[in-house]
C-alpha cells in the first residue's frame, strides 16, 4: 500500500513522492517531529458533516503520517491528540474523542507492531476514561519491545500543567532536603518533564492555518523550527509531510550562535 502511495506524483510534471522521499533521506532528518493536528472540525463543516466525522477522518491521517514518518527515519513523532483545555468542548464530542484511541489502536495495532513502532503517551493519564486508558495501556505494552519510531500521543496534555507538576516534584525534593536550591537548573527541570526520556522536537508542524502553540510543549519547543500550513489535518498527506521536512532542511539552525547547521 505504501509503495503505491509513494508512486503518486506531486504534480503533473513534478517529482514523485518516492523521489522526494529519497532526497529527504539523503539530508539531515529531524529526530523528533511534533504536530498540532488542527482543522478536523472545519474539514467536516465545509462538507456539511458533524464535527465527529472530521475527527474520524483525522484518525486516518494519523495512520498515513505515522507510516511516512517511519519511512523517513524520524525517531519520535509526537501528536497533540487532546489538550487539557479540550474538556470544554461539548460532551458528545469529548465522548467520541475518548473512543478514538481505542478504535485507532485496536484497528492499527498489528500494523504498528509490524512496522516496529513503539506507542507512548504524555499527559494526565489518570483523568482519562477507563476504556481510553485500557486501549492506551494495551498498545504501550504490545509495542514496548519495538525499537523503531516512537509514536507519542499527547493525550489530556497541557504544557503549563506539565511544568507545574515538575515544579511541585522539585519543590518536594527540596523540602525533603534531597536537593539544595542551588542544584535547581534547566537540566533538573527537564528531568522532571513528561518528555525527559525524549529528544526535544526539531520541528513543530501545525495544520489549518493557526499560528499559535496552544499550550503545547512550551519548554521543549524553545529552539524548534516551526512550520505552519493552511492544510486541514484530514487533508494533510504524505506530500504535505515531505514539504514540511524539506522546509526544515533549508533552515539555518543557530541555537543562539552566529553560525549554525543548515542541515543540508
Amino acid at each position: 500500500m505504501l509503495d503505491k502511495l509513494l508512486r503518486k506524483k506531486t504534480g503533473e510534471n513534478g517529482p514523485s513522492i518516492s523521489d522526494r522521499l529519497t532526497k529527504v533521506k539523503s539530508r539531515t532528518i529531524p529526530s523528533h517531529v511534533a504536530i498540532i493536528m488542527d482543522g478536523n472540525g472545519r474539514w467536516a463543516r465545509r462538507r456539511s458533516l458533524p464535527r465527529i466525522a472530521g475527527h474520524h477522518e483525522g484518525m486516518k491521517t494519523v495512520r498515513k503520517i505515522t507510516r511516512i514518518a517511519n519511512d523517513i527515519g524520524i525517531k519520535v513523532l509526537t501528536l497533540y491528540a487532546f489538550s487539557t483545555e479540550n474538556w470544554k468542548r461539548p460532551k458528545m464530542e469529548i465522548d467520541f474523542l475518548m473512543k478514538l484511541p481505542g478504535e485507532f489502536l485496536t484497528t492499527y495495532l498489528p500494523e504498528l507492531i509490524e512496522q516496529n513502532v513503539r506507542v507512548e503517551m504524555i499527559g494526565n493519564f489518570d483523568a482519562l476514561p477507563p476504556h481510553t486508558k485500557e486501549a492506551i495501556v494495551k498498545a504501550i505494552e504490545a509495542t514496548s519491545k519495538n525499537d523503531g519510531l516512537i509514536l507519542n500521543f499527547a493525550m489530556n496534555y497541557g504544557s503549563r500543567l506539565e511544568m507545574a507538576m515538575a515544579v511541585k516534584e522539585i519543590a518536594q525534593l527540596a523540602v525533603n532536603n534531597e536537593i539544595a536550591i542551588e542544584e535547581i537548573d534547566e537540566s533538573l527541570i527537564e528531568s522532571h518533564l513528561m518528555t525527559s526520556h525524549l529528544p526535544e522536537p526539531d520541528l513543530l508542524i501545525r495544520t489549518s492555518g493557526e499560528v499559535r502553540l496552544s499550550n503545547f510543549m512550551l519548554w521543549q519547543l524553545a529552539y524548534s523550527e516551526f512550520s505552519f500550513t493552511e492544510v486541514l489535518w484530514p487533508d494533510f498527506d504524505e506530500s504535505c509531510m515531505l514539504s514540511a521536512i524539506e522546509e526544515f532542511q533549508m533552515r539555518n539552525r543557530r541555537f543562539g550562535s552566529v553560525e549554525g547547521d543548515k542541515g543540508n
